[in-house]
């Protein structure tokens, strides 16, 4: 392996939305910095669950919906 050409792996803390910190190894910045996160699994709807809904402009989901129907019927 060629020497120097990968860079620094060192500790630095993540700090959640919630203020709590947790301290793991990165490539980004240096030894001892700081990551301040805006979303995270805490906040964000994809881990949550959130109040997911299906905005339909009378786009995609009408279109398939008349072209396939049919075969959802009960």
């Amino acid at each position: 392996m060629k020497s120097d050409i990968h860079p620094n792996y060192g500790f630095i803390t993540i700090t959640q939305t919630d203020g709590s910190t947790y301290v793991t190894r990165s490539t980004m910045g240096g030894e001892g910095k700081t990551l301040n996160l805006d979303i995270d699994p805490l906040a964000h709807p994809a881990w949550t669950g959130g109040n997911q809904t299906m905005l339909d402009r009378g786009g995609r989901v009408s279109r398939f919906n008349d072209k396939f129907g049919g075969f959802f019927k009960k």
